[in-house]
C-alpha cells in the first residue's frame, strides 16, 4: 500500500488545497505503481499546532496573515 505522511502548520492550507495534495500524490503513486495502487493509496495530512515544531532554533508560530479563512469556519463549525 503506497503511503505518504505530510505534515503542515495548522490552518496553513484550505480544505481544497489539502484535497488537491491528496489527488496529486495519489496520481503520482498510480504513475509509479499502476492503477491497481489507487484504491490502496493512503495520504495522511497532519496539521501541527503552533508551537509544535521549531525552525532556525525557534518555536514556529504561523502568522495570522498566512492562515486560511476556512480554518476559522472549521473551528466554529
Amino acid at each position: 500500500m503506497p503511503f505518504a505522511n505530510i505534515k503542515i502548520p495548522q490552518a496553513a492550507l484550505s480544505r481544497a488545497q489539502k484535497a488537491e495534495i491528496v489527488h496529486r500524490l495519489t496520481a503520482q503513486f498510480v504513475d509509479y505503481f499502476g492503477e491497481a495502487a489507487r484504491p490502496h493509496t493512503m495520504i495522511l495530512i497532519e496539521e501541527v499546532p503552533d508551537g509544535g515544531y521549531g525552525r532556525a532554533d525557534e518555536i514556529f508560530i504561523v502568522p495570522d496573515a498566512y492562515r486560511t479563512r476556512d480554518s476559522v469556519t472549521e473551528a466554529s463549525g
